[in-house]
């Protein structure tokens, strides 16, 4: 699940933000053509989260399911250099976001199945950090390799990692994931009916619907910062905007690194709850300091509390949905659902923030960001209960505990 985790971190979103300049600067299109393109790839993944997360509960091929969307996701991609035309881009980008959409929760489900929920706020941030420090180390191979190879070099790694990715998920062994731990269901359940619905484990939930409330409005805030600030770079230093945006990208990922790690280490000791209220505190600071100076040094420097708000909710973000839907067999529906509601507070911030630079400034839109972020950690802090204390289940036995213990299990 490591070197997985790792490998992953290239293929888990596709050629990203390399798919903008790879059709920008190597086929002409305009910058209206290319964000129509990817919309509807972008619009399908966000209304296909729920079913996908309901499809990964029922499922109990999680690792021919992993690796089948590894490699959809790469054949999309490699459809756009052979045919970067419209409708093939925008085709591609659909199913792409499909199976792209299907790896997050199924690599949650087979982490919850392998180590039960006791460890699984150590083992989720565990993901989360080898997540970020494989997208580190790709994009500075990627920066590296670019100026000898051209930008084929976005191809070559996906594929590479891609392969890599499919070999580690047929290593992890079949017998060791139990899938009714890792559809939230509890042990003393197992092979009883499911009796809560998916709509009672979503709807009837009232914290689940705080934190849903609260992560669209963290996403709200955070969604288009770095875009704001990859723009003020941009119009102040004229011809060194990507080479300052890729700075401003790795920094934040390292920074990922040690705050996932910590939320991995210290989620189940000091709890979700203070952990996320720094990732809200750090997302807040980050906007009101953007607003000191122009300067790319510090605008580079105030991007590292990116990585500290991200690395947090990104590594705790399953495990409090784990937390509040112990035994109801829809944790991975949950995982899709709330992440939908997370990803409109996103898709709501590009154009709000935007709309606000036209009419007032960038000053002006960072402070407006800043007060969504403030916003939701004041919700999160006055409402949201702490889930570490949620009911648990009894220590996880057979091929289960063996795994968490580091002995051999027999499988």
């Amino acid at each position: 699940m490591d070197v997985l985790s790792f490998i992953l971190s290239d293929v888990r979103y596709g050629l990203g933000a390399y798919l903008t300049v790879y059709l920008l600067t190597e086929h002409a299109w305009d910058e209206a053509s290319i964000g129509m393109a990817l919309s509807f790839g972008g619009l399908v993944g966000l209304v296909s989260q729920t079913p996908i997360g309901a499809m990964v509960d029922v499922i109990r091929a999680k690792r021919a399911l992993l690796a089948v969307s590894v490699l959809v996701v790469t054949a999309a991609c490699f459809v756009i250099p052979l045919a970067p035309r419209f409708w093939w881009v925008a085709a591609a980008g659909t199913v792409g976001a499909l199976a792209g959409t299907t790896m997050t929760p199924t690599l949650a489900a087979m982490s919850l199945g392998i180590v039960g929920t006791r460890r699984f706020a150590h083992r989720a941030g565990r993901n989360e950090a080898l997540f970020h420090f494989g997208n580190a180390v790709i994009n500075v191979v990627i920066l590296f390799a670019a100026p000898f190879v051209g930008t084929d070099v976005i191809f070559w790694m996906m594929g590479l990692t891609a392969l890599g990715s499919v070999f580690a998920v047929c290593a992890v062994p079949r017998d060791a994931i139990d899938h009714e731990l890792a559809r939230g269901l509890l042990p003393d359940t197992q092979g009883r009916v499911v009796r809560r619905t998916i709509w009672s484990t979503l709807v009837g939930s009232r914290p689940l619907l705080i934190f849903a409330v609260c992560g669209a409005l963290f996403h709200l805030a955070n969604g288009s910062m770095l875009a704001l600030v990859a723009q003020k770079l941009a119009l102040g230093n004229p011809g060194r905007g990507v080479m300052l945006t890729a700075a401003c990208a790795v920094a934040a990922q390292i920074v990922m690194v040690p705050a996932a790690a910590t939320a991995a280490r210290r989620a189940d000791v000091w709890g979700r709850k203070p952990l996320l209220l720094a990732a809200f505190a750090a997302l807040a600071l980050r906007g009101a300091l953007y607003t000191l100076s122009d300067e790319p040094a510090w605008l580079i420097g105030v991007q590292l509390l990116d990585g500290i708000g991200a690395g947090l909710i990104g590594a705790l973000f399953p495990v409090i949905v784990a937390d509040l839907t112990k035994g109801s067999g829809h944790f991975n529906a949950a995982q899709g659902a709330v992440g939908t509601v997370h990803a409109v507070g996103g898709v709501i911030s590009g154009a709000l923030s935007g709309w606000i630079v036209v009419s007032a400034g960038y000053d002006v839109a960072f402070l407006t960001l800043s007060v969504f972020a403030v916003a939701g950690g004041a919700i999160f802090w006055l409402a949201m209960p702490e889930t570490r204390d949620m009911p648990g289940e009894p220590e996880p036995t057979g091929p289960t505990l063996s795994l968490v213990s580091g002995a051999t299990p027999s499988l």
